[in-house]
Formats: C-alpha cells, structure tokens, sequence
C-alpha cells in the first residue's frame, strides 16, 4: 500500500488548458502546432459561433488521431466568460490553464505550473508578458503590465492565468460580464490563497496594438481599467471598448 501511495504522489497533476476562440481561423494553424508538444493531458477549444472556418478547423482537428493529450471542441454562448466557464466545465484535470487564441506559451511553461501547484498554498497564477513586437512603446508596455503584476498582483488574461479546479469551482467560475472578467477573476483568486507570477513569459499578439494603434489601446486600456476600479459598470465600459 505505501508504494502505491508514493508512486500516486509522484504523478504529475493533471492539466487542461481551455482555449476561446472567435473567428481565429487565419492563426489557428500556427496555435495548434505550438501546441502539438506540450505535456497537457487535454485540451479544450471553446468556439462561440465564428463566421469563419474556425469551426471547421476545430472538428478537424477534434477528430484526428489522438496525439499526446485529450482533444475536445465545444460551442458556447458569446462573450469570453461563457466561452472559459464552458470549458472550465467540461475540463478533467487538477489545473486549468486559460489561454488566448493569441498568445503562445514559452518552453517548459507547464513544467513550471505543475511545479509551483506542489505548493498547496498556491491557488493558481500567470505568466509573465512579452508581446511579439520589436516596437518600443510595446517594450514599454510589457513592462509595465509585469510590474503591475508583480507588484500589485493584477496580471491580465494574455498572461494566462491557471487555477486549481477545486478553487475554480468554489469560486463559481468567472463572472459573465461584457468586459474586465480577467480582472474581476483575479481579484476574486487573490482572496482563496497565493497567486504566483512565473519568471517565463508567454509571447502574445501584437494584432491588437497594430490595428487599433500602440498609443491609443495602451491609453484607452488604461483609463478604462481605471474606471472600472472607480466603479464604471462594465456594461458602459464595453460600449466605450467597442467605439
């Protein structure tokens, strides 16, 4: 008996990562290689009705021979929230790492979560921010998103969050709101034990900043966190985001 118990204690912890897609076909194919080698044990996409090939591509993929980890494709209600507790739902493992279609995760990153999760102190954590982008000001802004997270415990949902599913569950999921539901979770995990920000980062997009313009997304993220923080509903904050 006491054998089998140690051989159980050195089994690593079971992991999912959950995955929300909307109309991600053009870089789904990059996502899903950088996915082919990671020691998960399941993956979880969660598509909320894309006008583009992104289903297709996921069935596909859902439905070819088995590689190294589970593969399931899910449909859910709009809106992120939906997408990430659908998923978190349908998850099987002791961890849940959140992640965006967008952003990729740096080598030997799930080691790490499964290393850091040995703590049973630790309640989840993130990655820390590098955005795909040899532009200045977005050197900038990774700074400082990782000192706002360092020292003020608020990464932001490109930094993948993970969480034990225990805790995820007792804490009801995320909340569905149209903005801020990254911030609102994180502040909730604070409360049921420590969070921990990793020393790898993970590489994200730098679509966003490209499209919408460096100065201004940075800006306008800024001030709408800060009118969230001051009680702005993010009902009103999502018309303003969407303008």
């Amino acid at each position: 008996m006491g054998v089998c118990l140690n051989e159980l204690e050195k089994k690593p912890a079971a992991l999912s990562i959950v995955i929300p897609v909307c109309n991600e076909a053009e870089g789904l194919p990059f996502l899903l290689k950088s996915l082919e080698a990671l020691e998960v044990d399941e993956v979880i996409f969660v598509d909320c009705g894309s006008l583009d090939d992104t289903a297709a591509l996921l069935k596909i993929w859902a439905t070819a021979a088995p590689g190294s980890y589970d593969r399931k494709s899910l449909v859910s209600k709009r809106g992120r929230a939906n997408q990430m507790n659908a998923g978190a739902e349908a998850a099987m493992g002791d961890i849940i790492l959140f992640l965006h279609a967008d952003t990729t995760l740096p080598h030997g990153g799930i080691h790490v979560i499964r290393e850091c999760m040995k703590n049973p102190g630790v309640v989840g954590g993130a990655f820390r921010l590098k955005i795909d982008s040899p532009h200045f000001f977005l050197k900038g802004v990774e700074k400082i998103a990782n000192l706002r997270a360092f020292y003020g415990g608020l990464p932001y949902g490109d930094q993948a969050y993970f969480v034990r599913r225990e805790v995820f569950q007792k804490m009801g999921g995320y909340r569905v709101m149209p903005l801020m539901e990254d911030v609102e979770f994180i502040r909730r995990l604070k409360k049921e034990g420590k969070i921990v920000l990793l020393e790898k980062a993970v590489r994200t997009s730098a679509r966003r900043w490209e499209k919408q313009g460096y100065f201004y997304t940075s800006f306008r993220n800024m001030v709408l966190l800060g009118l969230y923080f001051f009680g702005v509903s993010p009902s009103r904050l999502a018309k303003w985001y969407d303008a």
